[in-house]
Parts: structure tokens; C-alpha cells; sequence
């Protein structure tokens, strides 16, 4: 269950009496954020406290004991939003006997070591926007209609070590009911296990590396757990910070490509796990935060050349180079996060091959997560929709105040309100895609001339452009090009599990648009900017549609194939 975001909505702070902005309807206070940050995020920040509540209710209809979060499961590492997970992952530990088992991703924690943060944009009352902030030193005003900023220490970004203490009970440190427990820089070994040993040695002091360039002191907080016989499961930490000098460090969120370079140890570790499992016929599942291999279904190249280097998170792509250590590691199956989207990637080369089995986030479309059945010689996967969500409209109240508030002072409203119309939570998180497209991808990833070509196709201008008989086009008559982009970016998040949100007939016309321009864009002699630009557009459309299996499927450990179910 990857990239929860949680934030503690119903939290309160240690050192002020601030309880949040009332809700008339529900007549509680609420630490929420603005609809507004929303849909200018990859991520919602309100409504998915209650998908993962849906989401822990429906892991326990199903008896599963074992629930791996493989990071960013806090909302940037806050002490609230941490003790309230801790509160939730303790309770539903105790009541019914689940075993958590987490690691830490980019946002938990943002940086290595304490640091003073705070929002802008929770909301307050009258709709308006409430700062809160850690320090009165860092908060600078920047909206004037904005009400008086509220400062608490528990808004601040821990470090590893606060995260930590908070959260040891979640496969950080041993537990004495473990079989087998331990870190990259023990020195005790299967045979000669002990468990008081093994707790010294977890203690983060004996838990760091040299960096380079300035030889910082950082934190590694992977570990290995064997919480009942023969299962053994790998936490990975696989965030690199980076120093930009003796002080100060980069964010964690490009992933495996800085492992290599910053933190090469790991590779060694992983192999000695894997090869220890087999010689000890342990079951092993690896994770971490990161994607391991491509996750754009071979479209990477194609996004390069249409957008550029710096688009649709390019620089979070693995290098070859990540792929084959996993390998030579002797890694065969991978579970990362991180990309919120819900993705199968193989990679193959002669010394073998890796599977990484890419879990969406339940903070976005799709929301969902991943079974994993492991037995001798092949893991079965099973995804999980988290749509229908109990309580997840209770914010909207708050919403029209925002909403209202805007207008009364801008002639342009930052947001949709349509999004208030969601039925369910699966449709809250679509509108929430497509809002995303609107106030952030257009500029961000899609300020070429191509894209004011793609937003003004209609039904006769594409198949006139892509020289299609408009008979075979019927549905298509209130189309617009902002809807095929916005299904694209449906299939990147979802895969297979856009087909039905999209519709079966659409896909099929999708699959004559672009198979009808692909023959007609070879008998161009001098094609223009534009029409090779759709060119790659339709390349990574067909890309998409075409994946690796990533709904339900079988992974066949000896030849790693997927195999459909």
C-alpha cells in the first residue's frame, strides 16, 4: 500500500489550542487543506484519510496479516500527521493482529535532519486560507486575504530520527517475537541471532554512511524482517539526499539513479539477503519506495522527444544501470511506489531479468493496492480498487466556502467546483487527474505549439488530420482533443484500469486514430513540426494501451514471465 500521504485531518497540535476551521455540517474542526493546493497537486490531501481507513476495513474482510506501506506514507513527516498514523497503524494492530511493515519514501522524511516548515493553505474559516507554520523566523505573508498564521513545533518536517521513534514498531526496530532481524551494518549473523544484540545494533547510530561530496553522516534505515518462519521481507531505504554543502541536502525524489553513486553499499547487502534466502528457503519480498525499471511502458523515449528532458517526471526514470544491479543483486520481483500510478515493468538483459510490480497510490487516480500471494515458484498480484469510501464528501461544505470566498474576490476561480458532483471516491480522484491537467500539467509539462493543435481537435479535424473515414468515429460527435489527453494520462495512472472509466469503445477508436496515422504519416515526404509531434503522441498513446499486465496476474519466478488472469 504505497504512497498513503496520510494526514492527520482530525489531529491537534502539542503547543496551541488551534483546532482547525469548524465544519458546519458535521460540527467538528478539521485540519484540511484548500481544494485549491488539491488540484495543484499529485496528490489529494483531505480526502484520502478516509480511502486508507476503507482501505485497512477491507484488508481485514480479506484476514491479511502482513501490510507493507512502502513510503511516503506520511504527508511530509510532520509529528502530527506521524502520531496520528502511528495511532491508527497501532490500533488496527492490536484489534486485529496486522503486522505492519514499513520503509521510508520522499516525504517521510523530506530531508535527512529536522527541519522548520510550514502551509499556507489549509483552510480556514470563511474559506479563507490558514498558514501554519513551525517558525515565526520562516513565515513570510503572500496572501493578503489570508488569515493570521498559527505556529506549532508539530508542523515542522522531522528527520529520521523523530520518524523513527514514532513509528519502531513498524519494522524499524526488531520486535522479540521476530525470528530474524537486521540492518546493512550488523555484525551477527543468521546462526548466532540474538535478539538483545540485534536491538543495540538497530539503534540509528550504528545505522549511517559517509556521503560524498562533503562526507556527511547520513542515516540508512533498511533493514530485513522475519516476522514468522520462512517469510523474510526486505525494506529498502532507498532515499539519497544528496548534500548541496556540509548543511544542506537535495530532496530524495529522483530514486534509484543516485543509489549507485551515493549509496552503493545497499547493492552488496541486497545480494548477500538474496542469496542467504535461497540457501535458507525463505520466501523474499523486496521493496522500497522507488521504481526499479521504466514505468512508461517503453513510451520514455517518445515523452523525451515530444515534451523534453525535464517532462512528465523524466528525471525520476531508472537508468539501466539500476536494473542490472538489481538483477546481478539477484533480485527477481520488485514493489515500488512513488510514481502514483499502477504499472507492471520487466527488464531483461543477459545476465537475467526484473519485474517491478509499481503500486499506485490511494491519495490519487487510481486509488488502490496490491495483493501479493507468494509461494515456491511464482507470486500471484491482485489489485484492489478502493472506490466506494465511507465519509469521503464530508469536506465538501468547507469546499463551497473556499469556493465562495474566491469568487467574491477573483474573476477567475482557480478550480472546478464540477468536482463537487463526484459520486464516488474513484470519481473524486479522476476529477481530481483532471484538474491536475488544468492547473498544472498544461504549463508545466505541455507549453509547446503542439498542445494548442491537440486541445482544439474535434471529431472532424482528427479525422480529417489523420486521413480516418468519420463513420468509424460514431460517439465522438461532443469530442474534444483535451479529452484524449486527459485519457492518456488516464492509461499512464491506471493502465488496464482506465479501460472501463474510459469505455471500450472509445479505446477502440483511440486504436484506429492512431494505427490510421501511423500509415498515413509514412506517405509524408516533409512532415511539419506538428505532424511529427502527433507522431510521438501517438506513439506513446499506443505505449500505454499496451503494458505489461498490471491488474491481476501471475509472476513466474523461474522465467519471471506475467502470466493474465
Amino acid at each position: 500500500m504505497a504512497d498513503v500521504h496520510f494526514q492527520d485531518i482530525y489531529g491537534s497540535f502539542s503547543d496551541s489550542d488551534y483546532k482547525g476551521v469548524l465544519n458546519p455540517e458535521t460540527n467538528t474542526y478539521t485540519l484540511a487543506r484548500t481544494m485549491q493546493s488539491q488540484l495543484q497537486s499529485t496528490r489529494l490531501f483531505n480526502e484520502n484519510y478516509f480511502a486508507f481507513l476503507s482501505a485497512l476495513d477491507d484488508i481485514v474482510s480479506k484476514n491479511i496479516k502482513y501490510v507493507v506501506l512502502p513510503g511516503d506514507f506520511s504527508d511530509d513527516g510532520q509529528m502530527f500527521n506521524i502520531k496520528g498514523l502511528k495511532h491508527i497503524l497501532k490500533k488496527y494492530s492490536e484489534k486485529h493482529n496486522i503486522k505492519f511493515i514499513l520503509t521510508t519514501g520522499n516525504h517521510d522524511p523530506v530531508r535527512p535532519f529536522y527541519q522548520e516548515a510550514g502551509k499556507y493553505d489549509f483552510i480556514g474559516e470563511g474559506g479563507k486560507q490558514q498558514p501554519i507554520f513551525s517558525s515565526k523566523e520562516i513565515y513570510r505573508a503572500k496572501d493578503s486575504n489570508a488569515l493570521e498564521p498559527v505556529f506549532t513545533k508539530d508542523i515542522a518536517k522531522l528527520g529520521y530520527e523523530d520518524i523513527l521513534n514514532e513509528l519502531k514498531d513498524f519494522g524499524f526496530y526488531p520486535k522479540q517475537n521476530d525470528v530474524y532481524w537486521e540492518t546493512p551494518f550488523i555484525d551477527y549473523n543468521y546462526e548466532n541471532y540474538q535478539f538483545d544484540k540485534a536491538l543495540k545494533q538497530a539503534e540509528l547510530s550504528n545505522r549511517n554512511y559517509k556521503i560524498p561530496p562533503f562526507g556527511s553522516q547520513i542515516p540508512d534505515v533498511s533493514y530485513l524482517v522475519e516476522p514468522t518462519e520462512g517469510l523474510w521481507f526486505l525494506a529498502i531505504d532507498a532515499n539519497v539526499y544528496v548534500p548541496k554543502d556540509a548543511n544542506s541536502y537535495s530532496s530524495a525524489s529522483v530514486g534509484y539513479n543516485n543509489i549507485l553513486s551515493h549509496k552503493a553499499h545497499l547493492m552488496a547487502w541486497i545480494k548477500s539477503v538474496t542469496q542467504r534466502a535461497k540457501k535458507l528457503n525463505k520466501k523474499l519480498i523486496v521493496f522500497s519506495h522507488f521504481p526499479t525499471v521504466e514505468f512508461n511502458d517503453g513510451a520514455s523515449e517518445n515523452i523525451r522527444m515530444l515534451l523534453g528532458d525535464d517532462k512528465m517526471q523524466l528525471h525520476r526514470v531508472p537508468e539501466d544501470a539500476v536494473a542490472k544491479a538489481f538483477i546481478e543483486a539477484g533480485v527477481k520481483v520488485h514493489f515500488g511506489g512513488h510514481m502514483h500510478i499502477n504499472d507492471t515493468g520487466v527488464t531483461t538483459f543477459e545476465s537475467g531479468s526484473l519485474v517491478n510490480v509499481q503500486i499506485p497510490s490511494l491519495a490519487a487516480y487510481i486509488p488502490a493496492y496490491k495483493i501479493a500471494t507468494v509461494s515456491a515458484d511464482e507470486v500471484e498480484i491482485e489489485t484492489v480498487v478502493i472506490d466506494n469510501v465511507h465519509r469521503f464528501k464530508e469536506f465538501f461544505p468547507l469546499y463551497k466556502q473556499e469556493y465562495a470566498f474566491m469568487k467574491s474576490k477573483m474573476e477567475n476561480v482557480l478550480w472546478d467546483s464540477t468536482i463537487l458532483n463526484a459520486k464516488t471516491y474513484k470519481d473524486l480522484t479522476q476529477s481530481h487527474l483532471k484538474g491536475l491537467i488544468n492547473n498544472r500539467f498544461l504549463e508545466k509539462d505541455w507549453d509547446i505549439p503542439f498542445t494548442t493543435f491537440l486541445l482544439s481537435l474535434t471529431k472532424n479535424s482528427v479525422a480529417e488530420f489523420v486521413s480516418i473515414n468519420e463513420n468509424t468515429m460514431e460517439g465522438f460527435e461532443d469530442w474534444t482533443g483535451f479529452e484524449m489527453l486527459f485519457d492518456l494520462y488516464r492509461l499512464r495512472s491506471a493502465d488496464t484500469l482506465a479501460f472501463q472509466d474510459i469505455g471500450e469503445k472509445r479505446v477502440e477508436i483511440y486504436k484506429k486514430i492512431i494505427e490510421a496515422y501511423l500509415i498515413h504519416f509514412k506517405s509524408i515526404s516533409a512532415p511539419s513540426e506538428i505532424e511529427n509531434d502527433f507522431l510521438q503522441f501517438c506513439l506513446i498513446f499506443k505505449k500505454f494501451l499496451n503494458g505489461a499486465p498490471s491488474d491481476n496476474f501471475i509472476i513466474n519466478l523461474n522465467t519471471n514471465q506475467l502470466i493474465s488472469k
